[in-house]
């Protein structure tokens, strides 16, 4: 026999049940914090611009999503496959940037909500050798705890894709690489995250894998940001290090050990001697034993700069890949650095580091990499126009 017809209750319209309805719900997501955000802000609409004196993605407030691509010219590039894949590359990530399709795009509908999507290109020496050009940046020397992977290191270009949603990121990775395939071909590729957006203040320092706070003592884009990150023409160096942590053995030790190690509490990420994140650390604080308060060989006395031009800017992420070898992880950090001068600003710290560094029991460099970063562009231009 067929199923009765479902009874209606008397004195309901249709209009009425879902009028109420709405209202039920509305009110129900009230109760349980669920709030509709104002119809004029849409998050994944957000933009970054993309012209201007710098290129976007060095100052601009970290994205929660980064992905990192070196790619290597094919055999026998010269400056005009340079130049080709800049302006290709300049055209599309206006383009993206901005909400839009790229001009070849075969997947248009994830262009549209870009969440902050930026790109930032960067040159390495392999490419201004094919252009013919004296290059700018050179590799950096090799350093004692180093295990360079040649998986992770070099590249002829670079190309840093963040945003807040990571399938922007992806999008705009696979449009940018493949639009140039025919003359440059994949290096390596690195995928990094911070804490999504609204997880933590606005502004508050990321932490890394290992817990602690990492990038507290940056320079201030209000301040001195100018001075110590961008050149006159508007460029920047960058270096990309791959860092691995070996979390296996750091779970092992006792919070006290960890403070000890990085030279602040975890908690807080206030120095030793201090008792807020930004508290200027005192390295000359000794206990009732005599004994520093914040170790000699702790990380933030050995990575602390000798004086102001010794600074430089960090963009780290945090990477967290398939275990390997019987580990139960692979992670680290993409340690990403903005300077106007290595040579003065990043190697005598870094140095400091090599030399001793508690934290290289737990910490080793397995990549490296180094490119120049140029000027931004204006419409009708394209970046490192005035370089190659």
């Amino acid at each position: 026999m067929a199923d009765a017809a479902p009874r209606r209750s008397p004195g309901i319209s249709r209009r009425r049940l879902l009028g109420g309805g709405v209202a039920a719900l509305g009110a129900a997501g009230v109760a349980y914090g669920y709030t509709r955000e104002p119809e004029e802000f849409v998050f994944g609409r957000q933009v970054v611009p993309f012209h201007g004196k710098h290129q976007a993605g060095v100052s601009t407030p970290p994205q929660a999503h980064g992905t990192f691509v070196a790619l290597d010219l094919a055999g026998g590039a010269g400056r005009e496959h340079v130049v080709s894949v800049l302006k290709l590359w300049t055209t599309d990530a206006d383009r993206l940037t901005q909400g839009m399709p790229a001009l070849a795009d075969t997947e248009p509908e994830l262009a549209a909500d870009p969440a902050n999507l930026t790109v930032t290109v960067g040159l390495g020496p392999g490419a201004f050798a094919a252009a013919r050009v004296a290059s700018p940046v050179r590799q950096l020397p090799p350093f004692g705890i180093d295990r360079l992977e040649d998986r992770w290191n070099g590249g002829d270009l670079l190309l840093q894709v963040c945003a807040d949603d990571p399938s922007a990121v992806s999008h705009a990775v696979r449009v940018l690489t493949k639009n140039v395939r025919s003359m440059a071909s994949i290096r390596w590729v690195q995928r990094g995250f911070r804490s999504s957006r609204g997880a933590r203040t606005e502004g508050t320092t990321m932490r890394n894998l290992m817990g602690q706070v990492d990038g507290t003592v940056n320079p201030d884009p209000a301040t001195d940001f100018d001075s110590l990150v961008w050149n006159g023409d508007g460029s920047t160096s960058m270096i990309v290090r791959r860092i691995s942590v070996e979390l296996d053995t750091w779970d092992e030790l006792d919070r006290g050990g960890r403070e000890f190690a990085v030279g602040r509490k975890l908690d807080t990420g206030a120095p030793m001697t201090g008792e807020r994140e930004h508290d200027e650390a005192d390295f000359d604080a000794t206990d009732r034993f005599g004994i520093p308060v914040i170790s000699p060989a702790s990380h933030i006395a050995r990575a602390r700069h000798t004086h102001d031009g010794e600074r430089f800017f960090r963009r780290a992420y945090n990477y967290d890949d398939a275990p390997e070898g019987g580990s139960t992880s692979n992670s680290g950090l993409i340690f990403a650095t903005y300077q106007r001068d290595i040579d003065t600003q990043f190697l005598p710290v870094q140095q400091r580091l090599d030399e001793h560094d508690a934290l290289n029991e737990w910490t080793t460099p397995i990549g490296s990499a180094v490119f120049l970063v140029p000027a931004g562009t204006s419409e009708g231009g394209y970046l490192g126009e005035a370089l190659v």
